[in-house]
């Protein structure tokens, strides 16, 4: 381990010039089929020590269902059980080395998740089996504590959901019998009393979700290193949250929408992005004080130490589309909840640790909410650069900068014409001879070129993706928005981030005067 003498400071002060890397958990090296909150997650704060990195941008950390979104999680509560650690498991007795053999056995260049659920909840369920024999005293007594501390609030809920999904042949709450979509308190006693032993498995592993992460935040921020987490605005319709409080949401007593979430036609897609995301009922959020938001925000800064709240825009104005529609096109923009809500959440945290996703089709009352809340916004160079009147000095000094986002194709795959580019082969020329004058760099060295571009621009924060600083192609492309199949399963290799390349990464980040 590097050693670490900087003092902790975990507030994002955009007065001060600093560098990080967006890179989810899932990404990370490791043997066991998918990256872990574990060794992994703490030599790369080495590492992001080691290139001078301070800011550590991840995606959302709840369990995925169908798709493996992150952005589609099944609780915006609970974590995602995929990430916890296998080897801490062993090391203290939980897991035996011979059950997480069939882990080994998943490729390590990326995330077979086809392959990786089955088997890794297996495991922990063996895991949670053995906890009240082998866990030791002090670690039941925090058990304890997590449960009077979270159980009313979303745990039970949630382990709830998990175990009738799993009874309905995993089908959507909707689909399930009536008595259960409903939550008929006579039907849900007998189940629970049925299922006593599986609730409080599902409990326990939730239990070690939110240890492991404990010590990582921990570890970070010894070592200076800030945590930026990112939540979703939607919440998706099959989610242990919409089951559990579907007055929170526009739907009929079935639970189904009649209106739905997404965005007009733009850069990513010529129909729009059709998410499917039920809308909230925003007058019952008011009602209540945004009671359950304030709660979800507490949770998510547990995590963080500062959240982008994805799609900002949301929040001043939506656009809700039919129910039924087969694209994004045919909506309504109507108006959100805008200041009363970001009120509420300044009065109940004491401020707004928030950054804005301020992407996308933004109006000047988008900006105007912003700014009078004093939120910083987002930069894309990938998205700026195509704008020919784009200059450096536009950028301000309160806000993130970012060469591209995980959505975006990796820089260099980008310049050079990603696969199924919306771009015309002249606009993709154009592209690449902007860029060449605005960096003065080469095509062999512009996604170094583009990242120290960034550095000297007047950003507070500037954030690339890890693919970035290595410098990769396409193959490394985490997600494609608006398609399902082939996304979320890139992962790095320990020999991709070198000793050469961390000091090269390092020397970037000085020269553009963000080391401190």
């Amino acid at each position: 381990m590097i050693a670490m003498d900087r003092p902790q400071d975990t507030s994002l002060d955009f007065s001060k010039r600093r560098a990080g890397v967006c890179l989810h958990f899932s990404s990370l090296p490791g043997h066991y089929g998918i990256g872990e909150i574990g060794d992994e997650a703490f030599r790369f704060v080495d590492e992001m020590v080691r290139m001078n990195l301070r800011v550590w941008q991840f995606l959302p950390t709840g369990p995925t269902g169908y798709g493996d979104s992150p952005y589609q999680p099944l609780s915006v509560f609970a974590g995602n059980e995929l990430l916890i650690e296998m080897a801490n498991l062993i090391r203290f007795g939980l897991v035996s080395s011979i059950e997480a053999d069939s882990l080994l056995k998943l490729p390590r260049r990326h995330v077979d998740f086809g392959k990786l659920v089955p088997r890794k909840q297996a495991v922990l369920l063996r895991a949670a089996g053995r906890f009240e024999t082998h866990a030791r005293s002090s670690t039941k007594e925090d058990f304890d504590r997590f449960l009077d501390k979270h159980n009313d609030a979303w745990l039970h809920d949630y382990a709830v959901f998990r175990l009738l999904k799993t009874a309905h042949g995993e089908k959507p709450w909707p689909a399930w019998a009536p008595e259960f979509v409903h939550r008929e308190p006579a039907a849900m006693e007998a189940f629970c009393d049925a299922h006593a032993t599986d609730l409080e498995y599902l409990k326990i592993i939730q239990f070690i979700f939110h240890r492991q992460w404990q010590h990582l935040r921990d570890y970070a921020h010894e070592r200076g290193v800030l945590l930026m987490g990112d939540l979703p605005i939607y919440i998706a319709l099959d989610s242990a949250d919409a089951w559990a409080h579907p007055e929170l949401l526009e739907i009929d007593d079935s639970g189904m929408p009649g209106r739905v979430a997404g965005v007009p036609p733009d850069y990513f897609s010529a129909g729009g992005q059709l998410w499917g995301n039920p809308l909230y009922d925003w007058d019952y959020h008011a009602r209540t004080g945004f009671e359950w938001w304030i709660a979800r925000l507490r949770r998510a800064l547990y995590q963080a130490d500062v959240v982008r709240i994805d799609h900002f825009r949301g929040l001043e104005s939506y656009w809700s589309i039919p129910a039924g529609e087969t694209t994004a096109r045919n909506g309504e923009w109507l108006p959100g909840p805008a200041g009363k809500f970001l009120d509420a959440v300044r009065h109940a945290l004491g401020g707004l640790p928030l950054v804005a996703e301020d992407l996308g089709y933004i109006t000047p009352e988008v900006n105007a909410l912003r700014d009078r809340y004093q939120l910083p916004g987002m930069r894309v160079l990938q998205f700026d650069i195509a704008d020919p009147a784009f200059v450096a000095d536009r950028i301000p000094e309160r806000c993130v900068c970012y060469t591209g986002t995980h959505d975006n194709d990796t820089t260099l795959g980008w310049f050079r014409g990603s696969p199924g580019d919306l771009r015309s082969p002249a606009e993709i020329a154009s592209t690449q001879a902007r860029v060449l004058q605005l960096t003065g760099g080469t095509a062999e060295t512009m996604h170094r070129d583009l990242i120290r571009y960034a550095f000297a621009t007047r950003a507070g924060l500037v954030i690339a993706p890890l693919q970035d600083y290595l410098g990769l192609g396409s193959e490394a492309r985490f997600n494609l928005p608006g398609t399902i199949g082939n996304n979320w399963r890139w992962r790095y290799q320990k020999e991709n981030l070198s000793r050469a390349a961390m000091d090269s990464i390092a020397e970037w980040v000085n020269d553009g005067g963000r080391s401190r």
